[in-house]
């Protein structure tokens, strides 16, 4: 499976490769790791607007600084997937930093790894989230890490009958190693929780058909060889499924991308936006 990680030489970039060698892929990656230098993004400090004449020293200097940092960024990338194992390669672009991601992704069956730096909602309404945009238009799984990676143990699948969601079950089935090393020479089955939201609406049949969606689910994550639960609640979907990943400790969410145009998003909210932004755990993205 071809991987892309991006990396800006915070914490994030070290926990991403990490996460990469743990995950318990069917297919070895082949890692590329990508730190993109956007040096038209310069910015005086403590100013909102872009540097203008007058602050060319700053400019200068902040260059330098960016190019220093830069090297070593990529010097540790290196040196981290030599350590690990892990095949791959290590480049730098510049450029605008989610276009440039975008661009090196790969296009279906691949695997983005980004991290989430956790903006305030001002900052996030303003400049845009570099995680948001990429889980919006990047057009393969995007793998969302929020903190130190953990060996695979619980998943919080999330389904809503919609071709999405059935894709992020085939992921998890096709991807996906169903057992995971306890350290002593033994395997233990990962656990998947599959969760299903239905709204405070009276309608008949609608607590019948999403009992009946996630335990077709149910029934294929066993019969691969994990472990899997039936959870059915009622509710806001992205607050649901956090409040059940919580609960049942996942280390890892994983959720399709329903991909609501730009209106809906602003007016609604996306569900795999406000899981990506607001959960404790790594998500991952399926389109």
């Amino acid at each position: 499976m071809n991987v892309l990680v991006a990396t800006d030489g915070s914490k994030y970039g070290l926990w991403e490769l990490n996460w990469v060698a743990k995950l318990p892929l069917v297919e070895r990656p082949c890692v590329m790791v990508l730190h993109v230098l956007d040096i038209a993004a310069l910015r005086a400090p403590f100013l909102a607007q872009p540097v203008m004449a007058g602050n060319e020293r700053y400019i200068k200097e902040e260059i330098r600084r960016m190019e220093t940092r830069s090297a070593k960024v990529l010097k540790e990338a290196k040196q981290q997937l030599a350590s690990l194992k892990l095949k791959g390669t290590v480049r730098r672009e510049q450029g605008a930093v989610a276009p440039t991601i975008l661009k090196r992704s790969p296009k279906r069956d691949g695997l983005l790894v980004v991290g989430s730096q956790g903006l305030d909602a001002l900052d996030r309404f303003m400049l845009g989230s570099v995680s948001t945009n990429l889980i919006h238009h990047a057009t393969c799984p995007v793998f969302v890490v929020k903190g130190e990676a953990v060996p695979l143990r619980r998943i919080t699948l999330a389904t809503d009958g919609s071709d999405s969601s059935a894709k992020a079950l085939a992921f998890v089935l096709s991807k996906f190693q169903p057992d995971r090393s306890t350290g002593n020479g033994g395997r233990a089955p990962i656990h998947v929780s599959v969760i299903h939201v239905m709204p405070f609406v009276k309608y008949p049949g609608l607590k019948g058909a999403g009992e009946k969606l996630i335990e077709q689910s149910v029934r294929k994550l066993v019969k691969a060889g994990y472990t899997a639960e039936p959870v059915c609640q009622l509710g806001k979907p992205a607050e649901e499924i956090m409040k059940v990943a919580s609960k049942q400790h996942a280390d890892l969410i994983v959720m399709g991308a329903k991909g609501m145009g730009a209106i809906a998003r602003f007016l609604l909210g996306s569900v795999s936006t406000r899981v990506v932004q607001h959960a404790n755990c790594a998500v991952l993205i399926i389109r």
